[in-house]
């Protein structure tokens, strides 16, 4: 149930991010559905390696690189996805920005409100 009701939110948050800004477009919920669940494919799989890889640059930068590493999984997941577009690499940045946030919050209010011990 818990799944179910994150992955739905996850997809509406994408849908409030193409809202927000024009650099990021979603066809329909059902793209934002899909897209929602490429990009937690892709956030469990593909990012903790890319995290492994950049950790030298990670370290210099404070931490800050790892910005341009959810913003590759934001734009990967564009390009594997026939609904969700994003018009290149600094909408993707900012993108996942707000994308990063709106999780914030779902997990915030999963967590917290409806889902406490």
């Amino acid at each position: 149930m818990k799944l179910l009701l994150k992955w739905l939110l996850s997809a509406a948050a994408l849908l409030a991010v193409a809202y927000l800004y024009s650099g990021v477009v979603v066809t329909s919920f059902t793209g934002a559905l899909i897209a929602a669940a490429v990009l937690g494919a892709l956030n469990m799989v593909v990012r903790p390696v890319l995290v492994l890889l950049t950790l030298p640059v990670t370290v210099i930068t404070l931490g800050l690189f790892l910005f341009v590493v959810n913003a590759l999984m934001f734009w990967a997941a564009a390009s594997l996805v026939s609904g969700l577009n994003v018009n290149g690499f600094g909408a993707a940045l900012l993108g996942s920005l707000i994308y990063s946030v709106l999780q914030l919050a779902i997990d915030f209010v999963l967590e917290r409100l409806l889902f406490k011990d």
